[in-house]
């Protein structure tokens, strides 16, 4: 297992508004969403649906009832602690540990949701930038099994994702 590498190129433009959205440096579809979407949505105890707090189109990723919990810092709404964007913008918006969020930044695949500086939300709310290839869909993965283990309380052993 690799340590989490550092994404290529400058960080894309982001939105500062309701809805927090990525603006450049998307993929030509959402194959490589879709894919992390899909591979995250097959884990144990995760349900898809669509999201409680995102745009419409938006699909989440919910951990089921009957699973433990992590902490209230570990979700949006409900039990949704991550969901990929629609119409156009492939990014996710994820929640990660407090230990987490600013490694993962200072590696350059997340930025927080822009709520997060006004204290509207948690620093553990993040945008993980929209992955632009399979390498990339590794990364994301990793970044987005992180968040699942937090929405489930389970506490990592090493400081950053791994891949």
């Amino acid at each position: 297992m690799e340590a989490l590498p550092p994404r290529g190129g400058p960080p894309p433009t982001t939105t500062s508004q309701i809805p927090h959205s990525q603006i450049d440096q998307q993929p030509a579809d959402d194959r490589y969403l879709t894919a992390v979407l899909d591979e995250a949505g097959s884990w144990p105890g995760v349900r898809e649906g669509a999201s409680a707090i995102s745009i419409e189109g938006a699909r989440a990723l919910v951990i089921a009832d009957d699973l433990p919990a992590g902490p209230a810092e570990a979700f949006f709404v409900g039990r949704e602690f991550c969901h990929g964007h629609a119409k156009g913008d492939h990014s996710l918006h994820l929640t990660l540990p407090f230990d987490l969020v600013s490694e993962v930044e200072a590696a350059g695949w997340t930025e927080p949701h822009f709520l997060v500086h006004s204290g509207r939300l948690p620093r553990t709310n993040v945008m993980l930038y929209a992955p632009r290839d399979d390498s990339e869909v590794a990364v994301a993965l990793a970044i987005v099994r992180a968040s699942y283990n937090f929405a489930c309380g389970v506490t990592a052993t090493t400081s950053t994702p791994t891949i």
